[in-house]
């Protein structure tokens, strides 16, 4: 994916700046002003410094096996409200690595985007030119 510097994705703005590279997001502000990406109207992955009193963390959408693997990393945890739908949250300076985290955040919305109707994906232009069969990133 983009060349951005995975350890500063606890940049908001570098954040934004690397989840808005993928296709088809849109990047709101909501709860507390967190900075929300979704494709299709579905959330894959959140930044947040709450009440800006805290570390910031990172939230995102992920695999079962990955959630479980996820959960036992210094630093990683699954994620208050969102962890029965697999979700996991990471805080800066987790036992995570940075181009791990870039990963994982790819992969959330590679999962989430292959949640998407058919239609909606063609209509994003996540038709069969930007995913195979599997919906993995083929561009």
């Amino acid at each position: 994916m983009p060349g951005f510097k995975a350890v500063s994705l606890f940049d908001r703005q570098i954040f934004e700046g690397f989840i808005g590279s993928l296709p088809a997001v849109e990047i709101v502000r909501q709860w507390h002003n967190a900075s929300v990406g979704k494709i299709g109207g579905k959330i894959f992955a959140i930044y947040s410094d709450w009440n800006q009193t805290e570390r910031c963390r990172i939230a995102f959408k992920c695999s079962e096996l990955s959630f479980e693997m996820l959960a036992q990393l210094d630093g990683v945890q699954p994620a208050k409200y969102l962890a029965r739908a697999k979700w996991v949250e990471v805080l800066e300076g987790s036992e995570l690595g940075g181009n791990e985290l870039e990963a994982y955040i790819v992969e959330a919305h590679r999962l989430v985007a292959g949640r998407l109707t058919r239609a909606t994906r063609e209509e994003l232009g996540l038709s069969a030119h930007r995913y195979d069969k599997n919906f993995n990133v083929t561009d």
